[in-house]
């Protein structure tokens, strides 16, 4: 009873409200309807469904969850308690309308209520504790563990739409995290920074807090949980095994596996790429990472190998850092020893004692050096002729050294040995052949077939290279031998290696030649003492005595030469604008024959300078002008003074320096004008030239004579360095020539002016913008004869105007190439021409 009246004290309350909700429109006739209404929020009136006779009341039926329902008499839609999305999202009802009987009138009609989500459930991870292993090294960004959580409210919205991150980290032994989190996905992975400095002999534990929140993490009213996340860093499995060592020619089947390598990843690709470029790598790489040769090696042909191993993931990109892989071969006693020479050819003096050293027999092994698969022996295992002893020569084992055993060896009892020697190493064997050549020792002097041969008399100018005299001795010793070669040499008398000696190997005859020219004045005798050696060493007990030298006694004839110039040629520098009987330089020649020498010029065509005969000294003669010739070449002469025939030459070159003597001028290449009747604004280029260098460029300041008509007429404006505008200043000019006074300085150090009178033409011009010339037509045409000359001279008129053209253009390019900015300004002429 007292639920009864708690309801319907609830159901007045909501007729109150519904009075107020009635201009909302919330009432209406029966009919199929769908609410929305948001989960919780306590009791709510939804609807008010109004009565049509005959009918007098509702009955709903369906999914009334207990709360739903309608008040019969007034049509009030209602919940009374609060819905759950989570329990259910769709509540299907239908409701119908009565008579007074109870009869169904109306329906049923649908009413759906859609419950509608809020964010009333916090996420949840599906873990108390997540547990994770890391390896050292790993890529940064590679997970190697999720954590996930559910929120159970609707997916659809926000309010289930969650996000990680990572709340705390422990330890946290540097500014950045060492790990990262996909705050969509949950995935965990190492940060750049974890990926390089992990490790676990530094720090095996780490505990993250990771935190999750809906509403995608975007507003301060989601809801958060959290959870540990305990991390195990492993050592990385991705390291380069230790040098691999493989034995050369291995006759195994191949391919052998010799190592392997394990990436800290799963599923990736394994490659190998080479670190020196190769004809082949006889290496391969299996997709579980398993490192084979392919192919026997050979030491001798390549010792050792380094490459690279990589992995790679699905999309080609690198994984781990590439490992360096170096491979030793081996070496096994696979070469025999080989000798050094076919045949090894050692020569041995007749003198020579026992126990010396003749020589070295050389081999070689390829196998590898300093150990016992290259270690050679050596052994004479045979000795032809065996006279007059056997065993008359020993070999060190070890070195291969070759020795005499006992006694010297007599050439009259062999001239040569043959020997084999055995050369060995562990498992092989060669066999190396020698001859022994016994040389006959150097026991007999050169002797001179004279001791004297006289003297002989040669002018002083005599060819460098020409014989004077033949010589010959003789050795007793075995021909064509070093004891038996004769050596001559000038051992006294010439101390300046005037002469020197050559000698035919085959006949022994030697040639004096004169090695350096000859003069009288310096040495006009030469007492010459010569000896004769042999490039091989005398035995101990020999030695070269008198009958191994010889005199000879050369004299030299004086002849009479020519002065001679110390120099090639004289150059000087000088101003242009010195004074006459200025000194410009001092030339000297001397005689051989100490004569008296005279000097004078050829080829001074501008007579700028004499010389005086006796001291040489050279002046100018006559003002010098650059500007009509800047080098200046000519000739000096000098002659003995009692033979004027007896002369030399030497050129002599003076070099003009500029002044500044040469005043502006206006150029006259082409007319200056102006069209007849002058209309005002017109202008036209005038160009200023100087004779003088311009070690730069060309710099000109243009005015006007300080007169009054002159600039009430006209007026001038600068363009550039070398040109400027004249232009008329009124129009009221009549039909003549002026005269046009105009100030030039070239702005030289010292300056020079000049005052120019400028012809300007005020003309009639013709359609091709010239002055137009009229012809007096007050008499009878011209005869042909006339006529003909009109023409020449019209024809001569235009050679010379194409001449001058000609002329300016040339003069034009040379200034161009002189001067760039010039360059630049007349080509800005050529355009606004």
């Amino acid at each position: 009873m007292l639920k009864l009246c708690g309801l319907q004290f609830l159901l007045l309350i909501q007729s109150a409200m519904w009075l107020n909700l009635e201009g909302l429109r919330v009432s209406g006739p029966l009919k199929d309807m769908d609410f929305f209404v948001q989960e919780g929020g306590g009791p709510r009136i939804l609807h008010q469904f109004t009565l049509e006779p005959p009918a007098v009341s509702f009955r709903m039926s369906g999914e009334k969850a207990g709360i739903i329902d309608i008040e019969p008499r007034t049509g009030i839609l209602y919940i009374n308690g609060s819905l759950d999305w989570e329990t259910k999202q769709v509540h299907k009802l239908q409701v119908e309308s009565l008579d007074e009987s109870g009869s169904k009138v109306k329906g049923p009609y649908s009413v759906t209520i859609h419950v509608e989500d809020i964010n009333d459930n916090p996420p949840e991870f599906d873990q108390k504790r997540y547990f994770g292993i890391v390896r050292q090294n790993s890529r940064p960004g590679k997970p190697f563990m999720y954590v996930h959580a559910t929120d159970r409210d609707d997916p659809t919205t926000p309010h289930a739409q969650l996000s990680y991150s990572i709340l705390h980290h422990f330890p946290n032994p540097y500014k950045e995290m060492l790990f990262q989190i996909d705050n969509a996905t949950g995935a965990i992975s190492p940060s750049r920074t974890g990926s390089y400095y992990l490790d676990p002999q530094k720090q095996a534990i780490f505990t993250l807090v990771v935190s999750v929140k809906d509403m995608a993490g975007t507003t301060i009213n989601a809801f958060t949980s959290s959870v540990d996340v305990i991390i195990t860093v492993m050592e990385s499995l991705w390291k380069a095994p230790p040098i691999i060592h493989i034995k050369e020619n291995s006759t195994q089947v191949h391919p052998v596996n010799i190592s392997k390598v394990w990436s800290n990843e799963p599923d990736v690709i394994y490659d190998i790429f080479e670190k020196e470029k190769l004809p082949r790598l006889p290496f391969s790489i299996s997709k579980n990472g398993d490192i084979y040769v392919t192919e026997p090696l050979d030491r001798e042909e390549k010792d050792t190998y380094t490459f690279f191993v990589v992995t790679k993931d699905n999309t080609g990109e690198l994984v781990d850092k590439p490992l360096q892989i170096h491979v030793i071969v081996d070496d096994i006693n696979d070469n025999p020893p080989v000798c050094q020479k076919p045949l090894t050819i050692i020569e041995v003096q007749e003198n020579e004692m026992g126990g010396s050293n003749i020589g070295t027999v050389l081999a070689t092994d390829m196998d590898k050096e300093d150990t016992l698969n290259s270690r050679l022996r050596f052994q004479i295992q045979s000795q032809e002729p065996e006279f007059p002893e056997k065993n008359l020569f020993y070999i060190q084992k070890d070195t291969g050294i070759l020795q005499l055993t006992g006694r010297s060896l007599r050439k009259r009892e062999s001239a040569k040995y043959f020997l084999k020697v055995l050369v060995t190493d562990s498992k092989y064997e060669t066999i190396c052949d020698v001859e022994v050549h016994v040389i006959d020792i150097n026991d007999q002097i050169p002797i001179f077939e004279k001791s004297d041969y006289d003297s002989v008399t040669m002018a002083e100018n005599m060819p460098i290279g020409t014989v004077i005299l033949e010589i010959q001795a003789t050795d007793g010793d075995e021909p064509d031998t070093g004891s038996s070669l004769i050596i001559y040499q000038v051992k006294e008398g010439d101390p300046n290696n005037t002469f020197i000696i050559e000698t035919d190997s085959q006949t022994n005859r030697g040639f004096v030649k004169i090695n350096k020219a000859l003069d009288f004045e310096t040495m006009p005798v030469y007492n010459l003492v010569i000896n004769a050696t042999n490039p091989e060493p005398l035995v101990p007990h020999v030695q070269y005595n008198s009958s191994s030298t010889t005199k000879f006694k050369v004299v030299v004839r004086n002849v009479d030469e020519p002065p001679v110039f110390p120099h090639p040629v004289y150059k000087a520098e000088v101003s242009e604008d010195i004074p006459v009987n200025t000194l410009v330089m001092t030339v000297e020649a001397y005689d051989p024959e100490k004569d008296s020498v005279r000097y004078s010029l050829e080829g001074d065509v501008r007579k700028w300078l004499r010389i005086d005969p006796a001291t040489g000294q050279v002046y100018t003669n006559s003002p010098l002008d650059r500007e009509a010739e800047e080098i200046y070449s000519i000739e000096v002469v000098a002659s003995e003074k009692n033979n004027a025939a007896q002369k030399s030459k030497a050129p002599l070159i003076l070099h003009l320096l500029d002044v500044n003597d040469n005043p502006p001028e206006i150029a006259t290449d082409y007319p200056t004008f102006f069209c007849y009747p002058v209309s005002g604004g017109e202008k036209t280029l005038i160009q200023a030239t100087d004779a003088d260098k311009q070690y730069f460029y060309s710099k000109f300041t243009f005015s006007l004579a300080d007169e009054m008509n002159t600039r009430n007429n006209w007026e001038i404006s600068k363009f550039n360095a070398t040109h400027a505008y004249l232009s008329p200043k009124h129009a009221n000019f009549e039909e003549k020539v002026y005269d046009v006074p105009i100030v030039l300085n070239d702005n030289g150090n010292p300056a020079l002016q000049n005052k120019v009178n400028l012809k300007v033409s005020i003309c009639k011009c013709s359609s091709e913008n010239s002055c137009f010339i009229e012809i007096n037509r007050e008499h009878s045409w011209p005869t042909p004869g006339q006529a003909i000359g009109i023409l020449l001279a019209v024809l001569l008129v235009i050679g010379a105007i194409l001449a001058g053209v000609f002329c300016h253009m040339k003069h034009k390019e040379k200034n161009e190439k002189s001067h760039p900015k010039d360059a630049k300004d007349k080509a800005e002429l050529n355009r606004l021409a």
